[in-house]
């Protein structure tokens, strides 16, 4: 793993269908160091109707869930200027569709990558349009079973398409039991391409798990607080929070790519004269005296006697002088 870590700070419907807050968010997560930020692209029209049901019954102001799709959708000159805005304080815009129109909006403002949502992912005629832009694509796999991503992942090669998987659970927040950390391993060795974690468990621990098991990409909810209103907040990090993760993940990156070699410890040389012992004699003794291990301490520094580590060549031997209590034994001390 070369290149750091790439995270996505998730901001999906937490804006709750406010312009101002959605643009509040952009100006916050710019100070965390993720590189993306993403963001949905909802034209209730095009993706929705009157008989979606909702997932979770969380809005009090909305009827149907079209409703609610309605409510957070944003005109299409305002999502150039979201864009703009992520360009102007340095974060890649990604993006999810749920209807090939978005698409088209998406390629008008400029999307830097497109974002398959676990829903969609055996929707092979957004697929296709997405496909079509050239544009590199993230897939979430939080509702597909392998036979299922088999055959997705066919399709985007059958494409030439650009790549990834992620592997979610789809569940609010995320229980750690149904992290899924060992599918990550599973996805590389059954895909071959660049493997992530989208993560909803509401936990900085997750994604540094993720990452130290081989996570490229960590795609996680954000929200300026978990009481916040909305389906996701409850599975969303702090602000802070991902300054802190940005931060691990950033240390493990470098330690990934800095490997100790166990068979040479010559950077500890000066440490090791400090902390090893040389052998002492822990009483009084005349010449004569036939040594035991309970004559024998170790005291610092190494190299003023015997190395403590050869204690075992001095028992049974004979003091040809006498010693006093916590002297040093050296070699010229014994017959």
């Amino acid at each position: 793993m070369n290149n750091k870590p790439y995270l996505i700070a998730e901001i999906a419907q937490a804006h709750d269908g406010s312009l101002g807050i959605l643009h509040s968010y952009i100006e916050a997560v710019a100070q965390t160091g993720v590189q993306a930020i993403k963001f949905q692209m909802h034209i209730a029209e095009a993706e929705s109707s009157i008989h979606e049901p909702f997932r979770v019954k969380f809005s009090k102001e909305d009827a149907t869930r079209y409703d609610y799709w309605k409510r957070m959708e944003f005109t299409l000159e305002q999502w150039k200027n979201i864009k703009k805005h992520c360009d102007d304080v340095g974060l890649d815009f990604i993006c999810s569709p749920f209807s090939n129109l978005a698409v088209d909006w998406l390629e008008e403002v400029g999307v830097h990558t497109y974002k398959v949502g676990s829903g969609e992912v055996n929707n092979f005629l957004l697929l296709e349009k997405i496909t079509q832009t050239g544009k590199p694509i993230i897939i979430s796999s939080g509702m597909s079973s392998f036979a299922e991503l088999d055959k997705t992942v066919d399709f985007l090669k059958s494409k030439k398409a650009d790549f990834s998987i992620l592997q979610c659970t789809t569940a609010y927040p995320t229980k750690p039991e149904q992290f899924g950390l060992n599918v990550i391993s599973e996805l590389k060795e059954r895909y071959k391409v660049t493997i992530g974690f989208s993560d909803h468990s509401a936990k900085i621990s997750t994604g540094i798990a993720a990452v130290v098991l081989g996570a490229e990409i960590l795609e996680f909810h954000v929200v300026f607080n978990r009481s916040m209103f909305g389906p996701d907040a409850i599975a969303s990090l702090t602000l802070e929070e991902t300054k802190q993760l940005v931060e691990a993940v950033n240390e493990i990156h470098v330690a990934q790519n800095n490997p100790i070699n166990k068979n040479s410890n010559e950077d500890f040389r000066e440490l090791k004269s400090i902390f090893e012992k040389s052998l002492a004699i822990n009483k009084n003794l005349p010449q004569g005296h036939i040594l035991t291990f309970a004559d024998l301490e170790s005291k610092k520094p190494k190299g003023y006697g015997i190395s403590a580590a050869d204690f075992e060549k001095v028992i049974g031997r004979q003091l040809n002088t006498n010693m006093s209590q916590w002297d040093f034994l050296n070699e010229e001390d014994l017959a």
